[in-house]
């Protein structure tokens, strides 16, 4: 179905189509050429880390992130189960056992307290997901993990921009990665980026990530790695983007105001923004009171050509990762009662005064044919 108001389109409107062009005139249209070098190194100046090193899409991101600090067989990564299943994906890549922490409730990050409770002997890492453009509190995360010799792994897939205590994520924790899928505050259709300020992890990526190439010997390869370098195409593209992402941001920022002020009063909770850190509304989404509840609200929307998105399943829940016996209360209640509302960044203030409206609207006939089966019942 095409709707009016999809959930996301990307954001194509500079020079995305000169750069492309170029590459393809100078023939230099794989993982060689001048924009794969030129993105890497305006990303890193942009975030203001060491190191930035493209990769193929975000998955990827954090498999060979991980496979770089020497996560392996045996080793448990503590990951919030509230995340899209790439998360634990990468994880079981390597070899190594995903133990899954529940959410806080404010803030929907990674629970501290039950990640603490997690740790065993085995456990090696600590991956956070700064989900849908909130922050998680890294101070915490990274206290935790020095008590307990814990790597540190970022996913900020969903969080360009994002910022906690003024520093941007990513560049908090021993190495952070980034997805440039079509959906994601900037896009180069796929892609992604690793980066770090830690050197050495920085060289063990770019060691891995293009099949494990000896440096000093021609076609000789001294590691099992990995295919996972970006095209100078999605390059070009990436260079482009980066051309414009500060007012991209301004303009997600500006969206996720005008839901605020077009949803006050109505029954639903809007993502908070926690007071130490800058949210970069990837996606603008709500919470229904009642879980029974957000399936007819989507419906309803749907039926007003305004697509939306269910919060995402808990990872737990999936047949190849349920643990029975396990509870993760919040996250799943989480999941049960979200939205994600139309957040890409050419909606426009009428835009979504209309999918309020129709927000407004569905409770206020839900209202209706309540109040009179409550009278009933007195």
């Amino acid at each position: 179905m095409n709707f009016k108001y999809p959930v996301y389109s990307p954001y194509l409107n500079g020079r995305e189509k000169a750069l492309v062009l170029d590459c393809l005139e100078s023939t230099w249209i794989s993982s060689k050429g001048k924009y794969v070098g030129q993105f890497e190194d305006t990303f890193a100046s942009w975030l203001g880390v060491q190191r930035a090193l493209t990769v193929s899409n975000g998955t990827v991101a954090l498999h060979v992130a991980l496979a770089a600090l020497g996560i392996g067989p045996g080793d448990e990564v503590l990951v919030p189960t509230l995340t899209y299943i790439a998360s634990a994906n990468a994880v079981k890549y390597t070899g190594a056992e995903v133990v899954f922490v529940d959410s806080e409730r404010d803030y929907w990050q990674l629970d501290i307290e039950d990640a603490e409770r997690k740790i065993t002997s085995k456990t090696k890492a600590i991956m956070v997901v700064h989900l849908y453009g909130q922050a998680t509190d890294m101070d915490a995360v990274m206290a935790l993990a020095k008590k307990h010799s814990l790597y540190v792994i970022e996913d900020c897939a969903e969080a360009l921009g994002t910022r906690y205590r003024g520093r941007p994520v990513g560049t908090i924790g021993d190495v952070g990665c980034f997805s440039f899928f079509g959906n994601k505050t900037i896009t180069t259709g796929e892609g992604g980026m690793v980066v770090s300020n830690n050197h050495e992890i920085a060289d063990k990526v770019m060691h891995l990530k293009g099949q494990g190439v000896c440096r000093e010997r021609e076609y000789w390869h001294d590691a099992i790695g990995f295919n996972y370098r970006m095209t100078n195409l999605c390059a070009a593209i990436g260079c482009a983007q980066m051309e414009s992402i500060d007012d991209l941001i301004a303009k997600k920022l500006q969206i996720a105001q005008w839901y605020r002020e077009g949803l006050a009063g109505v029954p639903v909770h809007m993502h908070q923004t926690n007071p130490d850190t800058f949210h970069s509304f990837w996606m603008v989404s709500i919470l229904v009171e009642e879980a029974s509840e957000r399936d007819a609200l989507r419906a309803e929307l749907g039926l007003a050509s305004i697509e939306t998105r269910p919060l995402f399943y808990p990872v737990h829940q999936m047949e190849m990762y349920s643990s029975p016996g396990s509870s993760f209360p919040v996250a799943d209640d989480l999941s049960r009662r979200g939205i994600n509302l139309p957040s890409y960044p050419a909606l426009s203030r009428d835009d979504v005064a209309y999918i309020c409206g129709h927000i407004r609207d569905y409770f206020a006939e839900q209202k209706t044919v309540l109040e009179p089966q409550m009278e009933s019942k007195l």
